[in-house]
């Protein structure tokens, strides 16, 4: 048999009447604050802006007993990372390819 793929389809879902809808959908003037933009309600900075007076607050972790720096990339990496031994300490498996 053919099938009509350019005839509507109905089903079960589609019962619901566009009122219905309207009901379920937020009243974009109803004067709700977006809780995604609230902390950031200039948009977004353009490259190049001048960011020095704002303040990061970032918690920096101590090297973990599992965990090596690089001393050719200068990243910290698992200890199953290591490719070799330098002089001052281990070099990874990206770094010694």
């Amino acid at each position: 048999m053919a099938t009509d793929y350019d005839a509507p389809r109905k089903t079960e879902d589609d019962s619901e009447s566009i009122e219905a809808l309207k009901e379920r959908v937020p009243d974009k003037a109803s004067g709700s604050i977006d809780n995604e933009d609230a902390d950031n309600p200039s948009g977004f900075e353009l490259p190049g802006a001048d960011l020095s007076d704002i303040e990061l607050d970032v918690v920096v972790l101590p090297a973990q007993e599992d965990e090596f720096t690089c001393m050719s990339c200068f990243l910290v990496k698992h200890r199953s990372q290591i490719a070799e031994e330098s002089g001052p300490g281990f070099i990874c498996l990206e770094c010694a390819a």
